[in-house]
């Protein structure tokens, strides 16, 4: 059950490395830093955003507009957190 724990956190953390990746792109490209039409870089954008799109579309819906600010990754990572130490304190706790 172990292995279990530590494969579920590495794919949790591969997640926010992801999605990390895809706010740093997203700001490089409003930034004007990269060429959004890149093939690379559109490609990169399209692969994360598929990922990564859903979950936060879905905050984006509940959330209240707070103007040009997009907080849903922040309750990502929040929920996602507290999910995994959810997780983790449970499973400890019965081995």
């Amino acid at each position: 059950m172990n292995a279990f724990i530590i494969l579920i956190d590495q794919i949790v953390d591969i997640y926010i490395w992801t999605l990390l990746a895809y706010i740093i792109v997203g700001w490089l490209i409003a930034f004007r830093i990269v060429n959004p039409w890149q093939p690379a870089v559109r490609m990169a954008v399209s692969i994360l955003g598929r990922v990564h799109e859903p979950i936060l579309g879905r905050i984006r819906q509940i959330m209240p507009d707070v103007g040009g600010i997009d907080f849903s990754p922040i309750v990502v990572f929040l929920v996602i957190h507290f999910l995994r130490n959810l997780l983790v304190d449970l499973m400890t706790d019965k081995y």
